[in-house]
């Protein structure tokens, strides 16, 4: 479900840098898919090229949360907001973070992927495009959930989490058998664990930003607690 919870304000221009302050976390959100969904592309087509270029787009995103951070304290120091406002703006603060160490992570996979672009792909990289299939999707639907306040969208991120957690964990398992048949997989299969363990925290910084939506339309922080839980604190809550 998707409701406009912000009421609006006698100053109009108070309104209008509240809508822009979600602009621009919209634009960096997508800016920091483009390079993660280039980047994992790169790293499973060995692509040095994409590669390259999604690994040198993360100064774009730092710019970017400098900016959005001065924003939020400007808007804090004049505006002293309350309420679902002040809200909005922790909410805000948060969300440029993880998308901030998504871009990092970006990075680090297109490097990655320049490394490993002349290697032999073995069957766990199968399971490593399935990765990045399910934390790219994970993100945009975080993204997504933010930008139309949708708190169901939101939840079914949260819920969502624990299948790139196995994903993770049976690639896991799959390339220590990969190493163990021959020493001379060691290294090979070292960059592809650490790549997906870099797909695995996207998806966890995608259920973060998940979960800031419910708290930002709710009022309800659902962090450290199981999705059912959650599920039973908002349930009360109008939206």
């Amino acid at each position: 479900m998707n409701t406009d919870p912000f009421n609006k304000h006698i100053s109009k221009q108070f309104d209008a840098e509240l809508e822009n302050l979600r602009g621009h976390v919209m634009a960096m959100g997508g800016l920091v898919e483009k390079n993660a969904g280039e980047a994992i592309a790169a790293l499973i087509e060995g692509d040095t090229l994409l590669a390259e270029e999604s690994a040198h787009s993360d100064y774009q995103v730092n710019r970017m949360q400098v900016a959005i951070d001065e924003e939020c304290a400007r808007l804090l120091a004049l505006r002293q907001p309350a309420a679902i406002d002040l809200r909005l703006i922790m909410t805000v603060i948060k969300t440029i973070s993880d998308l901030e160490r998504v871009g990092d992570k970006a990075e680090k996979i297109g490097r990655m992927a320049v490394e490993m672009a002349a290697m032999d792909r073995p069957a766990a990289f199968k399971e490593l495009r399935y990765m990045g299939e399910l934390s790219r999707a994970a993100l945009h639907k975080a993204l997504d959930a933010f930008a139309r306040l949708d708190v169901d969208a939101a939840m079914g991120v949260v819920r969502g989490d624990d299948l790139i957690d196995e994903a993770y964990k049976g690639l896991t398992r799959q390339l220590i058998t990969y190493m163990m048949e021959d020493p001379r997989n060691i290294r090979r299969g070292i960059d592809i664990l650490w790549c997906a363990r870099a797909l695995e925290r996207i998806g966890d910084h995608a259920k973060n930003i998940a979960e800031y939506v419910v708290y930002l339309v709710c009022g309800k922080d659902v962090r450290h607690i199981t999705p059912d839980e959650a599920e039973k604190e908002i349930s009360g809550k109008p939206r």
